[in-house]
């Protein structure tokens, strides 16, 4: 199960939350999914040196307000704030609510599991060896304070015929305890030879209480 099912959205009400929040009955239900899913391609595309990590909507009667959590919160904000008029004026041609926009900004991105990946991904875009890139993504989270980590890259690598996979693993990932706080992350390498894929697991401790210890 752990291989197969996100560990994020198993922990979905325990130590995590969803990335829309909103409730919609099954008239408009489509629509602001298929608006959700165009908001975030389109801002992920545009700042794509942004260092963007996730983007929470949240829907309220009328109004629509983002939250754009990014390690670089300068490249999307502009000079005074230019870059985010634009962007709410661009996010209008999607849908026709008002868009309220705010920057999150990630103090540590070495221990955020999709900048890894991102960084993974843009090193071997830059022809640096894989190995080299995930061995130093490693190093870096958990110089940072991870309590573990896993990334596995998967396609042609180094330009062989045949695709295959490597993994890296140091630490633990207790992918089935719930109560451990694991961040998950995906990039993809659009190289020469094709497509890699990148996937990243990074364990940074426990955020619910063991009952058991308290009653012993």
């Amino acid at each position: 199960m752990g291989q197969k099912v996100s560990p994020i959205a198993i922990r979905i009400g325990i130590n995590k939350n969803w990335r829309s929040l909103w409730f919609s009955d099954r008239k408009d239900f489509a629509k602001n999914v298929e608006e959700d899913y165009k908001i975030r391609k389109y801002i992920h595309k545009k700042f794509i040196q942004g260092a963007v990590a996730g983007v929470d909507i949240e829907r309220l009667s009328g109004q629509i307000k983002i939250k754009i959590s990014s390690a670089r919160p300068g490249v999307i904000i502009g000079r005074r704030g230019a870059d985010i008029d634009r962007l709410r004026a661009d996010l209008s041609k999607i849908t026709t609510k008002e868009i309220s926009v705010d920057i999150k900004e990630i103090k540590n991105p070495s221990v955020d599991a999709t900048l890894v990946a991102q960084s993974v991904a843009f090193q071997m875009e830059k022809r640096v060896g894989f190995r080299r890139a995930m061995k130093r993504a490693v190093e870096q989270s958990i110089q940072a304070g991870a309590k573990g980590i896993k990334i596995i890259v998967s396609g042609r690598l180094d330009g062989a015929e045949i695709a295959r996979r490597e993994k890296y693993h140091v630490g633990k990932i207790p992918l089935q305890t719930f109560r451990a706080d694991i961040d998950y992350g995906f990039a993809e390498a659009n190289t020469t030879f094709g497509c890699i894929g990148v996937k990243v697991w990074i364990y940074k401790g426990d955020t619910l209480k063991d009952v058991r210890k308290e009653e012993v």
